[in-house]
């Protein structure tokens, strides 16, 4: 049973269908991208004690979001500190390691809410479901860039893509077995983490049966490497170690965070977000269909955009991030104050295509200029910068709003300070972006073997 696990048993035979790894793949991403939907349960977790309304003993959402920035920061830490090993061991391993912490991570959850320790929520989806979400999200997307030289914007998007579209699986499961599992004298979060942890753990485990690696020197079928040099896309491959040396990894860095930044916040809190800016309009249902709906935002987006830039680079898309961006986040505020909701949906719509987007094009980004050696592992490192912003986007939508309500600024006008910041913070990603530049030959390892 060990060997099956083995790198060595993932290379796939000749007549291996490149087509079958990006339902692997998706299994993978589709799993751990409930995490988008983990604001589904803030309100209910702030009313375990209470059920009706939050007590006393009760936990406040700061509190609860924390929840959600410590899986953001371990899934970072995480990718940086196992991509190389997943390089080593192969993708079939990885995926089931990842899959053993993301539904661990739910039934660890299930015991702290039980027991109602906010600590051992921390530990469970936390902690170790944030090393499952970490290994889980970069094990197919080092895999799909190989099956996939010719197109790496599309392969990272269908890959990616997966992890955007999560919550709309994740958000009205989660609901459902809320409502089945509540009762007069119980929310039913507990019974509804045991249940998400088993669910997760049996599709992640069709990744992993599926899952193959390409042979060495493997190409597809009429797929010549041309020899032209094509601006900002490299022949040459760099290292991870040397990566962190360049400054081309560092604006990536800076890029990747604020991107992220200016987008998880809103995402950690967009079903309370909505309720409160649209009160008595917006039911706790609708919330959770506007969950929904950003996740098939961010899942498109992600797929969408990463494929325009296997067509318009990777530099281009980037820009079009940021400026376009910048504008509607300034813009949220006024469409939040309209007496219908629909131009905030669509506003914090295109937001998410971008925020996707975003993710989905970083692995091509790091291809083009870092080639394809380990950029798994590159990959895994730049991920910190997930962790950073895993922190500073709730910390500022919760903690600012929590200061704008005690200073006496109605909850539909909490929004308004954080949503300027965001603007802000995409301005320096645009400016990072217009920096990157080739990377110095001084760093190169090795050229690409070209077909004779």
């Amino acid at each position: 049973m060990h060997s099956f696990f083995d790198r060595e048993k993932t290379v796939a035979k000749p007549g291996f269908s490149r087509w079958l790894i990006p339902p692997a793949a998706l299994a993978i991403h589709l799993s751990i991208g409930q995490v988008y939907a983990f604001s589904v349960f803030n309100l209910p977790l702030s009313q375990i004690v209470g059920v009706t309304e939050s007590a006393p003993g009760d936990w406040k959402l700061t509190t609860i979001g924390w929840i959600f920035s410590i899986a953001i920061v371990f899934l970072g830490l995480s990718a940086a500190v196992f991509g190389k090993w997943l390089e080593r061991v192969g993708p079939r391993k990885a995926m089931f390691v990842a899959a053993l912490c993301f539904s661990g991570g739910f039934f660890v959850s299930s015991l702290g809410v039980h027991l109602h320790q906010v600590w051992i929520v921390y530990l469970g989806y936390g902690v170790l479901g944030g090393i499952g979400l970490g290994i889980g999200y970069i094990s197919p997307v080092s895999t799909l860039i190989k099956w996939f030289p010719d197109r790496p914007g599309m392969a990272t998007g269908m890959a990616i893509m997966g992890f955007g579209g999560g919550a709309m699986i994740g958000s009205p499961l989660a609901v459902a077995l809320l409502d089945y599992y509540s009762t007069p004298v119980s929310m039913g979060v507990s019974e509804t983490f045991l249940v998400m942890g088993a669910v997760y753990f049996a599709l992640m485990m069709f990744g992993v049966i599926t899952v193959r690696i390409p042979p060495e020197d493997w190409k597809p079928e009429g797929y010549v490497p041309s020899d032209k040099p094509r601006k900002l896309i490299t022949d040459n491959h760099v290292n991870a170690d040397t990566a962190l040396k360049t400054p081309q990894f560092w604006l990536l860095w800076v890029i990747l965070c604020v991107n992220v930044t200016a987008g998880i916040g809103v995402l950690g809190q967009a079903s309370p977000m909505i309720q409160e800016m649209f009160e008595g309009a917006i039911t706790a249902e609708a919330a959770a269909g506007f969950v929904g709906l950003l996740s098939l935002f961010n899942l498109v987006g992600r797929f969408f955009w990463s494929s325009l830039s296997d067509k318009i680079g990777r530099k281009t898309v980037y820009a079009i991030y940021f400026g376009l961006g910048l504008l509607m986040y300034a813009l949220i505020p006024s469409l939040g104050r309209l007496d219908t909701a629909i131009w905030f949906v669509i506003g914090f719509g295109i937001i998410m295509s971008m925020y996707g987007g975003g993710f989905a094009t970083i692995p091509a980004y790091l291809r083009d200029l870092f080639g394809t050696y380990q950029v798994g592992a590159i990959h895994g490192r730049l991920l910190t910068a997930w962790s950073t912003a895993g922190i500073l986007g709730p910390v500022l939508v919760n903690y600012i709003r929590e200061i704008q309500i005690n200073a006496g600024v109605d909850k539909a006008e909490a929004y308004t300070v954080t949503m300027y910041i965001m603007a802000g913070l995409l301005l320096i990603g645009l400016v990072c972006n217009y920096l990157v530049k080739e990377v110095d030959p001084k760093y190169h390892l090795f050229k690409e073997k070209k077909e004779e």
